[in-house]
């Protein structure tokens, strides 16, 4: 399996300015603090860089499941991050992990938190379920999609 980050197409039309999923232009701020994961190059943004805040939808197209939330992105080019490594953005306690069929729709009884150490095993246990094609991590507390886990 494999962690996968917004693709680079997708993050370079954000930064050119493209609607996000609300159709807003992205917001430029600065960030604060070490709570500001850019879901890019899947690590930290550094307090005082800037970022972008945006509403995003990680999934090809709107249906009653595809979820909307709020994102960070590296305001300046960053490489897309993602491999077998759990990610430096993954640095809060829990998460939550939910699989994903072919259709794009959430597979019951999949979700749920997650200790952080605990991912990589919770996502092989899942993909043992035919049904999933693929995982959202998000976050616990206020559920921020944070990436993708695939087969």
């Amino acid at each position: 399996m494999r962690f996968v980050a917004i693709p680079t197409d997708v993050v370079a039309a954000y930064r050119a300015g493209a609607p996000d999923a609300n159709g807003q232009a992205p917001e430029r701020q600065v960030a604060v603090g070490a709570g500001n994961p850019c879901r890019h190059c899947l690590r930290l943004i550094a307090e005082g860089a800037e970022m972008l805040v945006l509403a995003h939808r990680p999934f090809p197209a709107p249906q009653p499941y595809a979820e909307i939330g709020p994102i960070f992105l590296c305001a300046a080019d960053c490489e897309a991050g993602g491999g077998e490594a759990v990610p430096a953005i993954l640095a809060s306690p829990e998460y939550i992990v939910r699989g994903y069929g072919a259709d794009d729709r959430i597979v019951y009884g999949t979700g749920g938190v997650v200790a952080t150490g605990a991912i990589v095993a919770r996502a092989a246990a899942l993909f043992a379920d035919p049904r999933v094609r693929y995982l959202h991590v998000r976050s616990a507390r206020n559920t921020c999609y944070q990436c993708r886990i695939e087969r």
